[in-house]
């Protein structure tokens, strides 16, 4: 059984949840529940970065500490991953006791190690995304990501000797053409590695809600060796079992904000520190709405919790990953996730599962017939786009078997047949072969049409034909997806 290690970014719970953050996570789940269907050991990784600056200011002007704050805004966060089904192994915390111990341990290693150093920082800051920038990377005098004006910042801080790996880490990048995916956000941290590393800041004084540095108290860590070694934490570095089992990390799924972030300190901090680096970071696009990106910054916010209340969880899933190619932008629209609820949702598979098991309870008495299964489905396209991350691909060619069999059903009129056992019996064996290769994508539905087939979720080498017992009792249940106006 090969092991399989998945992680989204860690959100920043100053506020609620956005569309952003629901698709990193629905994107991040089909890929583990894909792998577990394969019959992976699978571990997946997600949660929240609870410290910094920001936090803190948020936190003073509702009249709170930061960490009763965090600790009611976080909340909002876990819902999240309730109402989407996410199937995540832990739901990491950067206030938990074991990581605040993990980011200290990994600091004072390169501290050990003689990769950090004391000296005076000076830049433009931008709070909100917690980055420095350069003069020619900013919009004017604004941050390119929030469209928030930067302010100058000039503290004591010890800093991280980042570009003494980074060498190393472009030839690693040189060697590992998959390393970053797409391959465009691999060329821009190439390009941008050559421009040259600058030393990083690790630490502040001018706030105090962070993990304390290990060898200075007046210090806390600033938020990137915090934050990013929840990867590590989150498995119980250094000793535990589930480190030694799962690292290193088979996938980060980021966003395109935080490339940078998550590849060359990341990796330098990880090189520095003598851990192996994770196998793959892959970066998805944003969602606009209207041609902007959601931001919670600037206020464009499509609630995902809503969303999923009103139309369902499967629904809002179904419809991003349809529209929103995993790697690309993409644009939401209620009116485009009511036409997929109302036409492919209900009419292509909600009707083909009613009119099935309604044709099985006719002329069966609600139990499979004997029969052989006439459609000979090919997986394998399936298989090696969903093993290559195409998403998007993945789902349209399952789609592409519904509508084969709903036009098998048209084709064939059981209605109008004597002798109708094939028939009846191959709608039924591939409405199993398709529930297995729908549900890492629709778990809630497929969960509901295996009940009505009175059978299990199969393993993906359970979507051989043939398989269904004859027998099996069928019930015919409620709509599987109701029409919206």
């Amino acid at each position: 059984m090969a092991k399989f290690y998945i992680t989204t970014a860690i959100d920043y719970p100053s506020g609620s949840p956005h569309l952003g953050h629901a698709y990193e996570k629905i994107c991040t789940d089909i890929i583990a529940r894909w792998k577990r269907l394969k019959g992976d050991d699978v571990f997946f990784l997600t949660g929240t970065d609870e410290h910094g600056q920001k936090i803190q200011k948020k936190a003073e002007e509702a009249g709170k500490t930061p960490k009763q704050y965090v600790d009611q805004t976080v909340k909002k966060f876990q819902e999240l991953c309730k109402k989407l089904n996410i199937s995540n192994d832990r739901f990491i915390r950067t206030t938990d006791k074991d990581h605040e111990k993990v980011a200290q341990e990994l600091l004072q290693t390169v501290y050990d190690k003689g990769d950090i150093y004391k000296g005076e920082y000076e830049g433009l800051y931008c709070t909100d995304c917690e980055t420095y920038y350069l003069e020619k990377d900013l919009n004017g005098n604004k941050c390119p990501i929030h469209d928030k004006k930067v302010e100058n910042v000039k503290e004591e801080s010890y800093f991280f000797k980042m570009s003494k790996y980074q060498d190393k880490f472009l030839k690693h990048l040189e060697k590992n053409q998959d390393f970053i995916r797409p391959e465009s956000k691999r060329n821009e941290i190439i390009n941008r590695i050559k421009e040259g590393v600058r030393d990083l800041s690790v630490s502040r004084t001018s706030f105090n809600w962070g993990v304390p540095v290990p060898f200075d108290k007046k210090h806390v860590q600033y938020v990137w060796f915090d934050a990013l070694s929840n990867y590590i934490s989150g498995i119980d570095y250094p000793n535990g079992k589930n480190f030694k089992k799962y690292w290193p990390a088979d996938i980060h799924v980021i966003g395109k904000d935080i490339v940078w972030h998550h590849t060359m300190i990341w990796c330098s901090m990880l090189l520095s520190a003598g851990i192996d680096l994770p196998k793959m970071v892959f970066v998805h696009g944003f969602i606009n709405l209207k041609g902007e990106k959601l931001s919670k910054a600037k206020g464009i916010i499509v609630d995902p919790i809503e969303l999923t209340n009103k139309y369902g969880s499967d629904a809002l899933k179904y419809y991003l990953i349809k529209n929103v190619p995993f790697g690309d932008d993409g644009d939401f629209s209620e009116e485009a996730l009511i036409s997929s609820v109302n036409n492919e949702l209900a009419n292509d598979l909600g009707n083909l599962v009613s009119r099935s098991l309604a044709m099985t309870e006719k002329y069966y008495g609600g139990k499979v017939p004997k029969g052989k299964n006439e459609l000979n489905f090919d997986i394998k396209r399936i298989e090696t786009l969903l093993d290559n991350l195409e998403l998007t691909q993945g789902l349209s060619e399952i789609w592409k078997l519904v509508n084969e069999l709903n036009k098998y059903v048209n084709d064939k009129k059981p209605w109008e047949v004597e002798n109708k056992d094939n028939i009846i019996y191959t709608i039924l064996d591939n409405m199993r072969i398709i529930s297995i290769l729908l549900s890492p994508f629709l778990p809630e539905t497929i969960e509901k049409i295996n009940c009505q087939l009175g059978i299990k979720t199969g393993k993906l080498k359970e979507t051989k034909p043939n398989l269904l017992k004859p027998g099996t009792k069928t019930i015919k249940g409620e709509i599987l997806f109701k029409k919206h106006e």
